[in-house]
């Protein structure tokens, strides 16, 4: 029988492994309650008494072999998995995807870098506005008819409260807040309540600018426009016609000579050759009083252009659906872009 006990000594020393199952069952072997070491010492009772000696030690010598070999590989695998876990360079990796931004985040972070060459600020405000911001404020009482022109999405609880449709109630906060010289853009997201096509949505991204001043005219207006054209799509030749907004007075359509070059150019520009892409006008006087700057002393200019629209046009997107749909396919064709 100490012949035996030294074999599984001899074993257990021997005894090696890369895996914790393999170490649990050496472990269950030698050392759990049905193992081999509880068998040899339930037999020491039987043992004649001038082989106890002996064959106690022989058992304690396994006991401690068997102890010794379950730690030195439990911490040896423990330390590998934590070298694979902070980073061993010596080890293989796996590959990790790298995400991208979306195509909108692109362009608005642009719009704002362009802007901001030009001392643009960014301001923000909430997309769950009142009324006096989103309209009143506007030089758009209660019951004018051009709020007809903006299908909103009302809180049926309180009608005074809605989801913007512009971020010109972002420009009403910030001139309620700051005087004159006042220079910003507001990027963000806006609700409209449309289904003219399948391809309609109930929001979309916008930039609105604003420049209020002493002797602000027409004329830096219209510079400032054709510097962002320029900037953003390297086309300078921009044009503006005669519209209305019941916020700015005069007001206009921004359009940029995109071409026709291609086949693409023809078809986004129903062959003229021009493409709108904004709105625009000197700051209506009623809005400076609603908020407390004397149109007497100063003038502004305010522009509003689509994020969603430059978007599609710089990077040739057809379906405006795949701006919200998420599918990682599209995304992934974006990363060149970051």
């Amino acid at each position: 029988m100490i012949d035996k006990i030294k074999e599984l000594i001899a074993e257990a020393d021997a005894f090696t492994t890369q895996s914790q199952e393999e170490v649990e069952a050496f472990r269950i072997k030698f050392l759990g309650k049905k193992g081999l070491l509880n068998t040899y010492f339930a037999e020491f009772r039987n043992v004649a008494n001038d082989q106890k000696k002996e064959f106690g030690q022989a058992i304690n010598q396994l006991k401690n072999t068997a102890q010794d070999k379950v730690n030195t590989l439990k911490e040896g695998l423990a330390n590998s998995e934590e070298a694979v876990s902070s980073g061993d360079l010596s080890r293989p990796g796996d590959p990790v995807s790298i995400g991208a931004r979306h195509p909108i985040s692109i362009v608005k972070n642009q719009i704002i870098d362009i802007f901001s060459n030009i001392g643009f600020n960014v301001s923000e405000g909430p997309e769950i506005e009142d009324d006096w911001h989103n309209f009143t404020a506007l030089n758009l009482p209660e019951y004018h008819p051009a709020r007809d022109m903006q299908d909103t999405f009302f809180i049926q609880t309180n009608p005074d409260i809605l989801l913007r449709t512009h971020t010109s109630s972002v420009q009403v906060r910030y001139m309620e807040n700051n005087v004159p010289p006042i220079r910003t853009i507001s990027p963000g997201r806006v609700y409209r309540n449309e289904a003219i096509s399948s391809r309609s949505h109930c929001f979309f991204h916008q930039v609105e600018g604003l420049y209020i001043d002493k002797d602000v005219s027409f004329a830096d207006l219209k510079q400032t426009l054709q510097y962002f054209t320029t900037e953003m799509f390297g086309k300078s030749k921009i044009r503006l016609r005669p519209s209305y907004f019941p916020f700015t007075e005069p007001s206009a359509e921004i359009d940029v000579y995109w071409g026709l070059e291609t086949e693409t150019d023809h078809k986004i520009t129903k062959g003229t050759g021009w493409l709108e892409i904004g709105g625009c006008g000197m700051v209506d006087p009623n809005v400076l009083k609603n908020c407390n700057i004397d149109p007497e002393e100063y003038s502004g200019f305010a522009f509003g252009v689509g994020i969603d629209r430059i978007a599609m046009l710089l990077h040739q997107i057809s379906d405006i659906r795949l701006l919200s749909e998420n599918d990682v396919r599209f995304l992934e064709q974006f990363k060149s872009a970051l």
